[in-house]
Formats: structure tokens, sequence, C-alpha cells
């Protein structure tokens, strides 16, 4: 494999990207149609580095009526993903903050927790 540099666009869109934000995280959208709007995340998309976002980025699709899986035909309403970059977490007090890491040696073992850079809380639920 070449060197990351040596790379096409399409090679290095295979390679998961590192994103800090997790599944059923509460996030803010800071940029877009929907600037403002909070929502939890519902899924991650690391090779594409975009997430869903639960009530956010609505898109209109037509559908077909499928009477075997009960689907009716009309035009639904589904989220599309966002950038990863146009998302913040929010900390328990309902403030946008980027995600630092802190390393806790437990023991034997070391643990990494995700913090809030604004407040220093910890925004792990474990």
């Amino acid at each position: 494999m070449a060197s990351l540099s040596k790379m096409t666009a399409s090679e290095k869109a295979g390679i998961p990207k590192r994103i800090r934000i997790k599944k059923d995280d509460l996030v803010q959208v800071i940029a877009g149609k929907d600037k403002g709007k909070t929502g939890k995340v519902i899924s991650v998309d690391r090779t594409l580095g975009r997430v869903l976002v639960e009530g956010v980025n609505m898109i209109k699709r037509a559908t077909k009526p499928n009477p075997a899986r009960g689907i009716k035909g009309g035009i639904a309403e589904r989220e599309a993903s966002l950038h990863v970059s146009n998302v913040m977490i929010l900390t328990a007090g309902g403030v946008p903050t980027r995600i630092g890491t802190k390393v806790e040696t437990v023991g034997g073992k070391t643990r990494r927790t995700r913090i809030a850079r604004k407040t220093g809380e910890v925004l792990d639920s474990k």
C-alpha cells in the first residue's frame, strides 16, 4: 500500500477516520441548514466520516408500496447523514464542546475516558 500522502481520494475514502463521537451521544449541529438543532446520534459511519442524528437533516424520499412488507407508498421523510465536523457533543449542562481524552491507570490497566474540553467533565457514561 502506498503512503498516505501519495494515495488518491478514492483510496483514502476506504480508511476509517478517528471519530470521537459515539452512538447515543447528544450532539448539536454547528453548521449548515439545521444549525443550532440538537439530537441523539443514531449511527456513526467511520469510513465516510459521517453521523446520523435523530430529527436533523430531514430529507424526503418517494417509496413504492409493498403490500407483502406492509409498506404504504408515498413520500417518506427520514434523516440524512451529516459530516462529523458539523456537529459538537453536548455536556450534561447543554454546552457544546470539543472532546479530549484522559488516560487513567487503575490497578494495572490503563483506561482512556472522553472529557469535555470546556468544562473538564467526563463524557463517558460508564
